[in-house]
Formats: C-alpha cells, structure tokens, sequence
C-alpha cells in the first residue's frame, strides 16, 4: 500500500479540532453494529470497545482495506486511507466535502493499541500481532495463498497447491505428468524469431509433490536465448529438499544444468530474470538442432530427486551376496 507522507507534520489541528476529531471516532463507534467480545481477547484495545468494533473503524469506505498511518479524515470526522485519498481528488466520498490535510491522530493511536491475527488465520496460521506489525507479517506469511505460477499471462487466481493444479489443467489446459523423469522436446521453425516469448509450461507429479517445468525462448541483450528451469509448487524451505538436472545436447556435445528448484513464491518473471537455470544461447541451440539454421529442435531431459538425510542413528544396510 502506497503511503503519502505529505499530511505528516501538519500542525493544522488545533485543540478544538482535536477534540472533534476523538469525537468523531467515537460517534462513529456509536453507530457502528453491535459485537459481541470474544471470550479470549486477541489483546489491548480501548476500554469498551470490542476488537471486531474499532476493527471496523479501521477499515476504508473506499477500498475496503485497513487504513495505516497516516489516516485522513474531513472536517465532519470521516476517515479514509492516505491511497484513496488521492483517487478521490481531495473530496470525502461520504459528505463530499473537502478533506484538507487533517490527520485522525485518535484513530490511529487506538491503532497502535489492537492486537490481531493474521488474515490467514483460517488457512492455518495462528499468530497475533500488533496492528502496525500485521501487514508486514502478512506479506510474507508462510499461509498465504500461491498466486498461478502460469507464464503466458497475468492470471491472478490465488490458492493451495491441489487448487492451483487443478485450476492449470482444467483452464490453462497445461499437460500433467506423473513421474520423476521428463523429456522434452521443443519445436520452432524460425529460432530468430522470438517475440512475444514463445513458452510452454508443463506440470509434473513426484514424491508427493508437484512442480512446474518452464520451457521458453526470449531477447537476451540483442539475440535470442532459450531458457528451462523447474519450480517448486510450495514454500522455499521444502523446495530445497528436492535438486533436479536439466540436458540439452546433440553431435556428440551437451550440456548439462543441476540446481534447486524455485519456489513457485517467486514469480516467474523473477526466476527467468535471475538466470537460475539452463540456458541455451541461439549459436549453439541451432548446433543442437543440426546446424541448418532453419529450424530449431531441442530435447531436453532431465530428471527430479530428493536429496536424502543425513540421520547418523540410521542403521547402515549391508546386502547378504552370499549364494
């Protein structure tokens, strides 16, 4: 969330406007609807007032999100973030008028008082934070949903893993592989030619996981290069349980790519840019393909394993080769 900063400092409110301005939260908690206070309270709030209540307080009637410092309010005490405020050309989009520079400083020290769980609560993350501390967490909270790992537009459906793999075979139309081996192949009449980024994107079920195999030509520098890399459909943490090798080759040469594979948590665009995989330069794909420079053809293979762990208790398994 963008903030503008330009309202901070402002010494525009005077004692009277101060007091109309605590007056107005809670005149506005006053009209609110009523909630009932839950038996175990997710922490300090103003006396009185349920969490859930000044919760509602911090939400903008814009967007809808939470409203963080600085938030703006008009002179008739309506509140809205320091985003929107800008999208509405300086007008309260409640009374219509004016907004001014004036800050709800009441509202957001009671802000500084709350304590609540992460919006993932329900997808399985039981942490609880302070207001200003909860959407830092958030950003990163391993219970966040995976945006589509998807290559060939922006697609914004977000979900858990057997969500998201079922949202690419079913609309996407993506291949699904069952195995720990690939072999792909990859077929261009023009390798000169790569505009708008010629891509495939192939998904593969192993160990009891998923992972998504991209394949794509795009303008490195002034030439075109072909890239493969493997993504992880899960966290960075159990990614890196699993290593995976990529080949490309013909006429008695290859080359040879092993690597952890990339969480699906970084995007697409992010892995490509960082280089983390095989890379093909167009001189020696159009070796690979016969040297004929009139079309391109590429297999590349590879395979998927986990690494083991080392357990020092394991028993050593010694095999019986007596006959």
């Amino acid at each position: 969330m963008e903030m503008d900063n330009s309202g901070e400092g402002v010494s525009s409110i005077d004692g009277n406007e101060d007091e109309e301005v605590q007056s107005a939260v809670y005149h506005s908690n006053q009209n609110a609807r009523p909630h009932q206070c839950s038996s175990k309270p997710h922490g300090g709030f103003v006396a009185g007032l349920a969490p859930t209540s000044v919760h509602e307080l911090l939400e903008c009637p814009v967007c809808t999100n939470s409203m963080y410092p600085p938030i703006h309010q008009c002179h008739n005490g309506h509140t809205l973030c320091s985003t929107c405020k800008s999208r509405v050309h300086n007008r309260c989009p409640t009374c219509r008028q004016e907004l001014g520079d004036i800050r709800c400083l009441a509202l957001e020290k009671v802000a500084e008082s709350l304590e609540l769980p992460c919006k993932f609560f329900s997808l399985g993350c039981a942490e609880i934070f302070p207001y200003y501390s909860k959407l830092k967490h958030e950003a990163v909270c391993n219970f966040r949903p995976y945006s589509c790992p998807y290559a060939g537009s922006e697609c914004s459906v977000t979900g858990d893993t057997p969500h998201l793999v079922a949202h690419l075979r079913d609309d996407h139309k993506v291949d699904m592989h069952t195995g720990c081996t690939f072999n792909h192949r990859y077929v261009k009449s023009n390798p000169r030619e790569v505009e708008n980024a010629t891509w495939m994107l192939t998904v593969f079920h192993c160990f009891g996981q998923y992972f998504c195999l991209h394949f794509e030509a795009f303008q490195l520098g002034m030439a075109p290069v072909y890239m493969a890399f493997l993504r992880f459909m899960g966290d960075e943490a159990e990614a890196r349980n699993y290593s995976y090798s990529l080949e490309v080759g013909a006429n008695g040469r290859k080359l040879i790519w092993e690597g952890t594979p990339r969480s699906i948590r970084d995007s697409h665009r992010k892995v490509r840019d960082s280089h983390d995989g095989l890379i093909i330069q167009r001189i020696m794909a159009l070796f690979f393909s016969g040297g004929d420079r009139k079309e391109l053809k590429l297999r590349v293979t590879g395979r998927i394993w986990k690494e083991q762990q080392q357990n020092p208790d394991a028993a050593v398994c010694i095999p019986n080769l007596s006959t």
